[in-house]
């Protein structure tokens, strides 16, 4: 069972792939990407084994900025992050859902938060469509 607010999508994709995908949709929607951690990578540095295992980390400061404005804890989750893995089931793609953030920092900038459930919904799909 996922943790509570967490939200996973199986992927045709390595997850590599998949975020391969969703950096070139982002980079064309003009969307900050600030970082990718791989962290099977980090993993091998240390003589340590782990299934293929990124995260994507994006933002756009118009959505993030009115959330962080009214409840300033929200910016320990943002930008966004979009987790993509590997495991005995499968590639998968997961984030935190926006309206479970809200809620747990009490950010009532509802409209935003509507907005970004959709963008990363979309997002999301794109990134594990066939």
């Amino acid at each position: 069972m996922p943790p509570e607010g967490f939200i996973a999508k199986p992927s045709p994709h390595a997850p590599k792939d998949s975020l391969d995908r969703l950096e070139k949709i982002l980079e064309a929607k003009g969307i900050t990407v600030f970082a990718r951690i791989a962290h099977a990578a980090g993993a091998a540095k240390v003589g340590e084994t782990l299934p293929e295992t990124e995260v994507l980390i994006f933002g756009n400061p118009k959505m993030g900025t009115p959330l962080m404005q009214a409840t300033p804890s929200m910016a320990i989750d943002l930008p966004l992050k979009v987790l993509a893995w590997r495991d005995d089931k499968g590639s998968w793609i997961a984030y935190n859902e926006p309206k479970w953030m809200a809620k747990r920092h009490g950010n009532e900038v509802e409209k935003v938060i509507t907005t970004m459930t959709g963008v990363l919904d979309t997002l999301t799909n794109a990134a594990t469509a066939q």
